[in-house]
């Protein structure tokens, strides 16, 4: 969830919500200010950001089909400079751009997931074809433009859907992004709240970073890893007061076994090792019929994410080694200390 790619570049993205009628009618002025800052690579703006909800949606169907072939793709309203902000990369034709002023009226973009769904046979074949979109019952035909490479607009429960790109011709956006260039964000953040206030001194300065408003959509993970985390540490030290317990009563329990192995030449390390062995086995018992409880369990939680790893058996080998670690720390101690009492006082013990 941390690390996974996600097919555009979440780091170092600055997001300004523009929440109110004034914020969204300084976009223009506010963009051009935050262009010339020399901390800035590039500013976009938009409707909907990866991570969070887009409630806009479209039937899309391409020439030759009817509404009855059409698949419900989820639509974003964006400015020129939004996809290279995001870094999300193009697969056949080309991206927004000023040069090419009919992309406002009918210029399409959409992702490798839309194409295929549609009934395109590659991203190269759709490029210059006309798609249709139901608009107040009136089909509009626009032009796919361009096809860019699947990415997760949703969070990694959910499978890649097909996704469409318009621009913006109002504009009047719900977002713009800012991707800052490596270095000191605080003084970033000290500019553009500066540029703000100049343009809409009546509204608060708002801002998110795009990878931490990503990964909020994994807010129960985290918190059900935290709870695992704690009752791990429990439940070992549990264990290892229960091993500790057994280690001492055993050691009583044999106490002139230990005196008479020691009056026969046996070594400290050889008893520690002896008694060690019986605990040993029972982790290594304990852990047979764990792992595959585990493995069961996981498994079928990771069914809950559309985008998952496989469980890897080195995990239950990791595992079984720290697991065999603690035990014997823990019993040995005890082992060593039986191992090392005087014999002779062991075998008067009664």
């Amino acid at each position: 969830l941390r690390s996974a790619d996600l097919g555009f570049d979440k780091d170092r993205q600055l997001v300004i919500p523009l929440r109110s009628e004034s914020a969204k009618n300084i976009y223009n002025a506010f963009k051009n200010e935050l262009s010339k800052l020399s901390e800035i690579e590039s500013v976009g703006a938009s409707s909907y950001n990866p991570g969070i909800f887009n409630a806009s949606n479209f039937l899309l169907y391409k020439e030759g089909q009817t509404i009855n072939d059409a698949k419900l793709t989820q639509m974003n309203s964006i400015d020129v400079d939004y996809l290279t902000t995001l870094n999300i990369q193009p697969a056949a034709g080309r991206l927004f751009s000023k040069d090419f002023p009919s992309d406002t009226a009918d210029g399409l973009i959409l992702n490798e997931t839309a194409i295929y769904q549609i009934g395109f046979t590659s991203p190269q074949q759709a490029i210059g074809k006309k798609i249709y979109l139901n608009a107040g019952g009136q089909p509009s035909a626009l032009n796919i433009i361009g096809v860019v490479k699947d990415f997760h607009f949703q969070d990694l429960h959910l499978p890649i859907a097909p996704y469409a790109f318009g621009l913006n011709n109002l504009p009047r956006y719900n977002y713009i992004v800012v991707h800052a260039k490596p270095g000191d964000i605080s003084q970033l953040l000290k500019s553009v709240q500066s540029s703000w206030h100049a343009l809409n001194p009546g509204e608060p300065f708002e801002y998110s970073f795009l990878d931490k408003d990503f990964q909020k959509n994994y807010i129960a993970e985290n918190q059900e890893a935290s709870i695992v985390s704690y009752f791990t540490i429990i439940a070992i030290l549990i264990s290892c007061l229960g091993l500790f317990g057994l280690a001492t009563f055993s050691a009583e329990q044999r106490i002139k076994e230990i005196g008479v192995r020691k009056v026969l030449g046996a070594s400290v390390a050889s008893i520690a090792i002896l008694f060690s062995k019986d605990f040993l086995k029972l982790v290594v018992i304990a852990v047979f019929i764990a792992s595959p409880v585990a493995w069961l369990l996981m498994n079928k939680w990771l069914q809950s994410f559309a985008y998952r790893i496989t469980i890897n058996w080195m995990v239950f080998a990791i595992t079984t080694f720290f697991a065999l670690l603690i035990a014997l720390i823990t019993t040995s101690l005890q082992c060593i200390k039986a191992a090392m009492a005087n014999p002779v006082k062991s075998l008067r013990t009664a």
